[in-house]
């Protein structure tokens, strides 16, 4: 009977603590204000969305640095970020 309650107790905090560790990294609604969409800074399959045509959504981007797949920055920065192909745009890059 002793097990079982060491067993059950055991359980019930790694439930907690995953709980609480995914209530830590879980982004808040006020903090998606505080992010922007910025074209051309991604990596080749790290974009967040809207990659173009050919491609569906996050993580689908062909290239790195494309200029139609956007990826979220800190509100403010995006055209400060530096590439080999120049900075971030708060729009899509033509090719």
């Amino acid at each position: 009977m002793q097990t079982r309650k060491l067993a059950i107790a055991a359980l019930a905090l790694g439930a907690f603590t995953a709980g609480s560790a995914m209530a830590q990294t879980t982004p808040k609604a006020g903090d998606m204000a505080k992010v922007e969409k910025c074209y051309g800074v991604s990596m080749a399959g790290k974009n967040d969305c809207a990659a173009g045509a050919g491609t569906t959504c996050a993580g689908t981007s062909k290239s790195d640095y494309q200029g139609n797949a956007w990826m979220n920055v800190p509100a403010g920065t995006c055209t400060s970020i530096k590439t080999p192909k120049g900075t971030g745009s708060l729009t899509p890059i033509k090719a």
